[in-house]
């Protein structure tokens, strides 16, 4: 279901959103011109896991319950996701399947930027499209590390 949001309310969104921090008003505004708003109703799939991932997803409001597969019929909850947070960064740049189930706790309010929208962005307008990526690397680069420090946590010692 689609709806609407003042394109002043949404650009006040997404200036708040880490992987835009570095666009200013003017950038912020050019790229709401780019993005989709859905509104989901709680219990309502967003996607599945393996399912196509060609947009990424921000919480404008609502919660989503991100769901993993453990066996044909049994999902695991791994965490609820809030107004501010993101997901499917990476569909936006490669074709990978979802890694896992998205639900939605609540009636949410999602923006959704799709992969051939930002490719047309980057066409048009090149520099906030640069500036996308290093946020996105750098959204990535501090996931990596979160990952990598939980994973040293729960390794046995050697020896």
């Amino acid at each position: 279901m689609k709806t609407e949001l003042d394109h002043k309310s949404l650009c006040d969104f997404i200036i708040d959103l880490p992987l835009f921090h570095s666009l200013d008003r003017e950038e912020i505004d050019i790229l709401a011109d780019y993005m989709q708003i859905i509104e989901i109703s709680a219990g309502q799939t967003l996607f599945n896991q393996w399912d196509r991932a060609d947009y990424v997803c921000f919480i404008e409001s609502g919660a989503l319950n991100v769901l993993k597969k453990n066996s044909p019929d049994i999902y695991r909850p791994l965490t609820t996701l809030k107004r501010g947070r993101s997901i499917g960064e990476m569909s936006i740049i490669d074709n990978f399947p979802r890694s896992a189930a998205v639900v939605a706790q609540q009636d949410s309010r999602l923006v959704l930027l799709y992969r051939d929208a930002f490719q047309r962005l980057i066409d048009e307008h090149n520099s906030i499209g640069v500036k996308i990526l290093k946020g996105l690397a750098r959204l990535l680069s501090v996931n990596l590390q979160k990952t990598s420090s939980r994973l040293a946590d729960n390794m046995l010692p050697m020896g």
